[in-house]
């Protein structure tokens, strides 16, 4: 097995595109529970949705951008979609990792042989995932530098997922997380972050064997927090929780892009800021998840660990060396002054797991919490 390759140009169309796939739990907002109504909701084939594991939750995926303008506009259309054809049935939808009064509904998974395969496999597993997550694309054609990349932008994810952090509440209860979206989806075997790989080629083989033994029943089912999609030529970031704010959903597309290419920058070396190529880092597997769980459980209102130190830091600390890492290319992009305005105003009113968790201390109803994600999913 060679070692990974450093040192080479960085081609043109590293981190030009960007794409976002948003999930939506469908919820009746009279009474605030989640309602298996998939079908019902995408017979509209306005929607331009598609159907999720469960039969409680869609999801929308927008087309392929480059500014962040049209990324935003996108996002507020398919939302804006997807809300009128629930509430023609007299539904709601909300973008958020868990509603407050989501609950099991056995069986109700969205009949098709893929998803019926996995409910059969996976069991109780997939009954209780209830669970909506935000997943940005960003686009890399190249394969081996892919796998490089994933390695470089591992350790900041915990601090997208702390930013995004949407699921304080399981069945009716508050779980004292602020991701417990994280917590369901990390029982799967796929799940966590992306581990060492060396290459494409060595990327596919763990895939296939993964498919072989029975575990998984084809790539799409690799859920690492970044991974190489399986559909498309680009890197998956997948560790977000889904975000009822859209402008919330726009800097996490925004930082993932931006960590994507200061990570192809470091890969190219040399250059005068660099003049040697950086070396890829290896994990230390336990450090990262363990990162990902502090993210998880305090989200912004907590520590995070620091990914150079592996110490713990105040969670707005942390989030402020992000920009610092990624700022050179954002200038670059025009889109640093956004970006800078974007995260000072989620670090001021904190992210939706925030304000549920006090919401439910103050002993809001789940009707009215719920009343308030709709509201904010379908907000400009």
């Amino acid at each position: 097995m060679t070692d990974l390759a450093v040192g080479t140009p960085v081609p043109s169309e590293v981190g030009a595109t960007v794409g976002v796939e948003e999930e939506f739990h469908i919820v009746d907002p009279d009474t605030g529970d989640v309602v298996p109504a998939a079908r019902r909701v995408l017979r509209d084939d306005a929607t331009d949705a598609e159907p999720e594991l469960q039969r409680t939750m869609v999801e929308t995926s927008t087309s392929v951008h480059t500014s962040l303008d049209d990324l935003r506009k996108d996002l507020i259309e398919r939302r804006r979609r997807v809300a009128e054809a629930a509430g023609s049935v007299g539904l709601a939808v909300a973008s958020v990792g868990t509603v407050p009064a989501s609950r099991i509904y056995r069986g109700e998974i969205y009949p098709n042989a893929r998803y019926e395969w996995i409910a059969a496999e996976y069991r109780q597993l997939t009954e209780e995932q209830q669970v909506c997550a935000c997943q940005v694309h960003v686009g890399v054609a190249d394969r081996d530098l892919a796998v490089r990349l994933t390695r470089r932008i591992r350790a900041w994810l915990p601090t997208l997922l702390a930013l995004s952090t949407s699921s304080p509440s399981y069945a009716g209860e508050d779980t004292g997380y602020a991701s417990y979206r994280t917590v369901i989806a990390s029982r799967w075997p796929t799940v966590g972050p992306p581990p060492d790989f060396r290459s494409a080629a060595d990327y596919d083989r763990t895939v296939a064997t993964l498919i072989d033994s029975g575990v998984i029943s084809d790539a799409g089912m690799i859920y690492f927090d970044a991974r190489l999609s399986a559909r498309y030529p680009t890197i998956e970031i997948r560790v977000a929780d889904a975000c009822p704010s859209v402008d919330d959903a726009v800097l996490l597309a925004a930082l993932c892009r931006a960590l994507v290419i200061t990570a192809a920058r470091a890969d190219a070396g040399p250059t005068p800021e660099h003049p040697l190529p950086s070396p890829v880092p290896e994990t230390h597997q336990v450090l990262q998840r363990a990162a990902t769980w502090r993210a998880a459980r305090s989200g912004l209102d907590g520590h995070l660990i620091d990914p150079s130190t592996a110490l713990a830091v105040p969670a707005a600390n942390l989030v402020k060396q992000l920009l610092a890492h990624v700022r050179p290319v954002l200038e670059d992009r025009g889109e640093w002054d956004l970006v800078a305005d974007l995260s000072d105003q989620l670090l001021s009113r904190g992210p939706s797991s925030r304000r549920q968790q006090l919401a439910m201390r103050n002993g809001v109803s789940v009707r009215d919490m719920l009343s308030d994600l709709c509201a904010e999913t379908c907000r400009n």
